[in-house]
């Protein structure tokens, strides 16, 4: 998929997807600030990174992006609104999350953690019916999860468990959706499956990568975080441009044709040992 590819695709996605605007953003665990002075624009229907080395704040950041934490500074606008500003519902219908790790109760079954996305949009013990139940075999279906529905949450590996929150996440239905680590305990199949998937979702896709080269083929614009400050956001041939993951990586960065259809992958090797 090349990038004239991907700006068509973006392009034809409906307006259900949101917009999120990052105001002079700083994010903080307990006292300590991870990452400050971040601003940047999405448009709706874009499939953004976040990349950086470990503790440079990704988690901490997708958090305050989707309202789990506050900012110490800043706003985070989505679609005109003022995020940490709605009721805990109204956020719910408008950002949802996948947390890196995140357990359900074991004593779930797949079903019932899928139908916890349908909250936000149920009246008090209003849940249950023939359409919501198709909504949670649709979105299991998705993820290719067809006929999990009654599997118990302890009987599932640990990637059957990341596409079942996907899944969650895919019911609650919000123009915004925040992804960290989500290839956590996938395997290659999978990995590639759910990445290609989050792009031709109607919606717009934030999500947090450790492997530069997914995040360089599936991602219309990346934002770099380094030394507690945010690089501006922008293509992937610039935001993984060779200096920049020298000096944020330790390691090199080659931009290479495929042999087979000529589009441009990054291939990453240890930086050299200095004689």
């Amino acid at each position: 998929m090349n990038r004239a590819e991907s700006a068509t695709r973006t392009a034809k996605r409906p307006p259900t997807a949101g917009a999120v605007v990052v105001e002079g953003l700083a994010c903080a665990a307990g006292r300590r600030t991870v990452v400050a002075d971040v601003s940047f624009a999405v448009h709706g229907g874009e499939t953004i990174g976040i990349v950086g080395p470990n503790g440079t704040g990704k988690t901490t950041l997708l958090q305050v992006l989707a309202g789990v934490r506050r900012p110490a500074h800043g706003r985070v606008h989505v679609d005109g609104l003022v995020l940490h500003n709605l009721s805990s519902r109204q956020r719910a219908r408008t950002v949802a999350l996948v947390a890196q790790d995140e357990r359900p109760p074991a004593d779930l079954r797949a079903g019932e953690v899928v139908a916890l996305g349908l909250t936000p949009y149920l009246p008090p013990w209003g849940a249950g019916s023939p359409r919501e139940q198709q909504q949670i075999e649709k979105a299991l279906a998705t993820v290719d999860l067809a006929g999990f529905a009654e599997r118990p949450v302890h009987h599932l590996s640990g990637g059957e468990r990341q596409r079942v929150l996907l899944a969650r996440a895919l019911v609650q239905d919000t123009p915004v959706l925040l992804l960290d680590e989500p290839t956590n305990h996938l395997d290659i199949t999978h990995r590639l499956e759910l990445l290609a998937l989050a792009r031709t979702l109607d919606r717009t896709v934030i999500m947090a990568l450790h492997d530069l080269t997914l995040a360089d083929r599936y991602c219309d614009r990346i934002l770099v975080l380094h030394n507690g400050a945010a690089h501006p956001l922008t293509a992937p041939e610039t935001a993984l441009a060779p200096d920049v993951v020298d000096t944020v990586f330790n390691v090199r960065a080659l931009r290479v044709a495929h042999p087979e259809t000529n589009h441009p992958h990054l291939l990453i090797t240890p930086r050299e040992p200095t004689p």
